[in-house]
């Protein structure tokens, strides 16, 4: 073959590959919405770094407000100039951080990697050197904002532990260590509304989850992201497995299917029993391994964020915003005919609040249904309306006692004027017992059984049954 026809060769292969590539890259862009994806992008960095801040700030003022309190205490002992001086220089470490919050960077700030944040910003690069119309780098600088904030959080997490650690040799000598309980609770909770806030990464809209999901069938965003991304700086990950020099690297370490194929036959070897023995030896190991651990969290090794004062027991429901805090329900309630009512349906609504993790309180409203004295007598009808308080407390497993204030209006009306005669309203108070059932369907979550007793009931004129059974339903 001449000369001439090894650079012909060349050529058209070298144009292929780039038509082929490039072809890709448009096929890639006409199934992306730049804009949406770009934009549900910018709104959740925006949103987190925001919530990091607020919650940051709120610590720290609650932290440094704690800590002058205690070394109030401190300046009337007999060593009122050391502790002076502690307290100013606290007060410089605190108002430091808090300012370094509303920096766009800090110096340190590739110290931490968060999966999702990496994924996002590898692909927001590779998409602004393909050449994508859309607000890229704008974009990018939000998620590498973001980033910054996370770490920020990681150095407020180190500064509280070390203020703690000072504070209790100061405070140790003095007798009151106990005070220092605050900054446990606080670092715990602060750890824990981290972590929620990176949970909230993973929750992905549409057009976002589509854009990865494109992305990720692409071979050329799979080689960007071998070679660009932040865990690739970390680990070097090699881009071409069959490349000679990753595997002049790799040379010399034994691969998996070397170690598999090394213990089945040590195991052969072994006998028949050799199997049953390795399986025991594996959970031994696994058992110390545990211990070792607990120990280490026990004397304050490990990670941080277990840490916890002795006796506290956390309200995970803290870490929640307001709206995850709602719980919503309906429930029903049938009551048979008597001399004054027809057979009833009370059908109720109701919103929750959840105090804590055993505690639930709410109110609602319910309207009453009436549906005639018998099979003979099928009517429907408007039997009356309610409203109600209620609240829950859990005692243990999914037993819970119930308690509740209702207002009632007990009867038969045909226009909403009706209901403004205050005095056919009657009263009840309810006590009584809940359980709860966790479904797993797409609309409820649990299921609510109760059975309650009007201890009003007997004052009610007409009497009003005293038993009260109801099935509810949250979602």
């Amino acid at each position: 073959m001449t000369t001439a026809k090894i650079l012909l060769l060349i050529f058209v292969l070298h144009t292929g590959t780039l038509t082929f590539s490039q072809s890709t890259i448009d096929s890639l862009f006409g199934k992306l919405d730049p804009q949406k994806w770009t934009a549900a992008i910018e709104k959740k960095s925006d949103q987190l770094a925001e919530k990091i801040i607020a919650k940051s700030e709120k610590t720290l003022s609650r932290l440094q407000r704690q800590e002058e309190k205690l070394y109030k205490r401190m300046l009337k002992t007999k060593d009122s100039l050391q502790a002076k001086a502690s307290l100013e220089e606290a007060r410089t470490k605190y108002q430091a951080l808090r300012n370094n919050l509303r920096n766009p960077a800090i110096a340190n700030s590739a110290g931490q990697y968060i999966p999702k944040i990496d994924t996002l910003s590898t692909a927001l690069k590779f998409l602004d050197q393909h050449g994508m119309t859309g607000n890229i780098k704008n974009v990018l600088a939000k998620t590498e904002l973001l980033k910054d904030k996370f770490q920020q959080a990681e150095e407020i997490k180190r500064f509280i532990r070390e203020r703690k650690q000072q504070l209790n040799e100061q405070l140790n000598q003095l007798g009151l260590t106990r005070q220092l309980k605050h900054f446990n609770k606080e670092l715990y909770y602060y750890s824990q509304q981290i972590n929620e806030y990176k949970e909230l990464l993973k929750d992905s809209k549409k057009a976002e989850r589509k854009a990865l999901e494109l992305l990720s069938k692409t071979n050329l965003f799979k080689d960007f992201m071998r070679k660009n991304s932040m865990l690739a700086s970390l680990f070097r990950i090699p881009s071409d497995p069959n490349d000679p020099a990753a595997q002049a690297n790799l040379a010399g370490l034994q691969t998996r299917a070397q170690v598999n194929n090394l213990i089945q036959q040590q195991i052969a070897a072994g006998g028949p029993s050799a199997q049953a023995q390795f399986r025991q030896n594996i959970q031994e190991a696994q058992g110390k391994l545990n211990e070792l651990k607990d120990k280490v969290l026990k004397h304050g090794g490990g990670s941080s964020d277990a840490e916890m004062p002795e006796g506290f027991k956390p309200n995970n429901q803290k870490t929640k915003n307001f709206w995850q805090r709602l719980e919503y329900g309906t429930n029903v309630q049938t009551q048979k005919a008597t001399n004054f009512f027809p057979v009833t349906s009370d059908i109720g609504l109701s919103i929750g609040y959840k105090l804590n993790d055993k505690s639930i309180i709410g109110v609602g409203a319910s309207y009453k249904m009436g549906l005639g004295t018998g099979w003979n007598n099928l009517q429907l009808t408007n039997q009356g309306v309610g409203l109600r308080s209620f609240i829950d407390w859990k005692i243990k497993g999914s037993f819970w006692i119930s308690g509740g204030y209702e207002q009632n209006f007990r009867t038969a009306f045909s226009d909403f004027d009706q209901l403004r005669n205050f005095s056919s309203w009657q009263t009840s108070g309810l006590i009584g017992l809940s359980k709860v059932v966790s479904l797993k369907t797409k609309f409820f979550k649990k299921t609510k059984v109760q059975l309650l007793w009007d201890f009003l009931s007997y004052e009610q004129v007409p009497r009003t049954q005293p038993v009260v059974f109801r099935i509810g339903y949250n979602f």
